[in-house]
């Protein structure tokens, strides 16, 4: 692979919010896109009426941003965009042809753990298709804000600089800023970590605690999801980058955030079942935090936030008793 590499055409695979928002940007960028969506109404939706009804609803699409129901008929771009849920990456990358794996990056965009394993999303696909090139995408970005072209900046995390230049090339414009990493596993930890703090910080929110808890939760979540991340070879800096504090930033403090809604309305006193029952969106901090629970314990990396959801979520405990467990806990060292 040179540096002179040029991806022509990008595949996106998953016809949800974020996955069309970066069809968008890439359209923008001068790229030929194929958007793959399991729903024949969103694939139609984005082909005569250039838009997703479903999860941009009143947002129009370029014209060139073509959908289709075949997943092959995206698998054939020069480099593929993995925006699926984490928890539904595994059983869509396996329908991926093996055979052109190893010439075609595949960027992924799924924030989360996998809970049956335990594993990063990179970790995920490379035991499906061992050869491919892999970049991880994250940072400070809502779907809806992405799509309409408003400026945003992201990290794009890739192992092979050489590739990961060219997908900074082929995807970034002057709205669109994506900066070069080199640490897949500090990007995809905080990409992950983030949405268990907005469910934290939502749930303060909801029962009225005020900013400054709010700001607490978030630095101290930070301090958690730097612990977890360096512990699995991630690297500090990484989390005061955008995927990092910058991402944090955004979730915790925004009502367009799934997970702090989610969180706000668990602090209103609202069940998990009516709130799940409600909406069409995946809340992915939910489906992450038992996993992260899991993985801080085998890492032996203390992280009481993320406890504390994962307790509320899972039924343990109820928010209050949650809370006041937290607010008892020892005073210590801030950099403890």
């Amino acid at each position: 692979m040179t540096q002179s590499r040029q991806y022509q055409s990008i595949g996106v695979i998953g016809g949800g919010a974020f996955g069309t928002a970066l069809g968008c940007a890439a359209v923008r960028a001068g790229r030929s896109v194929t958007l793959w969506a399991r729903d024949r109404d969103i694939v139609a939706a984005i082909n005569q009426d250039h838009e997703n009804p479903h999860y941009l609803p009143g947002i129009a699409l370029p014209d060139r941003l073509q959908a289709t129901g075949d997943i092959m008929v995206a698998a054939a771009c020069d480099a593929l965009i993995l925006a699926v849920p984490a928890q539904f990456l595994r059983q869509v990358v396996a329908q991926l042809p093996a055979q052109r794996s190893a010439v075609t990056p595949l960027i992924i965009c799924a924030k989360g753990i996998e809970n049956s394993t335990l594993n990063l999303m990179n970790d995920v696909v490379a035991q499906i298709l061992p050869d491919a090139p892999l970049a991880a995408l994250s940072g400070p970005s809502f779907a809806a804000e992405v799509a309409r072209g408003l400026p945003t900046a992201v990290t794009l995390a890739a192992d092979d600089a050489q590739i990961g230049a060219a997908l900074v090339r082929a995807l970034g414009t002057a709205e669109f800023r994506p900066y070069l990493s080199d640490d897949m596993i500090g990007v995809e930890v905080c990409g992950a970590m983030k949405n268990v703090i907005a469910i934290a910080c939502g749930i303060a929110e909801g029962r009225g605690y005020g900013d400054s808890a709010r700001a607490a939760l978030m630095t101290r979540g930070l301090a958690e999801i730097t612990r977890l991340a360096i512990a699995m070879g991630g690297q500090p800096q990484t989390m005061l980058g955008l995927a990092g504090v910058g991402d944090l930033a955004l979730t915790c403090n925004s009502r367009q955030s799934r997970n702090f809604t989610l969180g706000y309305q668990l602090g209103q006193g609202d069940r998990l079942d009516d709130i799940f029952a409600g909406s069409r969106s995946v809340f992915e901090g939910a489906h992450t935090v038992h996993a992260a629970a899991q993985l801080a314990a085998r890492e032996q990396v203390e992280m009481p936030i993320c406890a504390a959801v994962s307790a509320i979520l899972e039924g343990q405990e109820g928010v209050a008793d949650a809370i006041a467990e937290l607010l008892s806990r020892p005073f210590v060292r801030e950099e403890e």
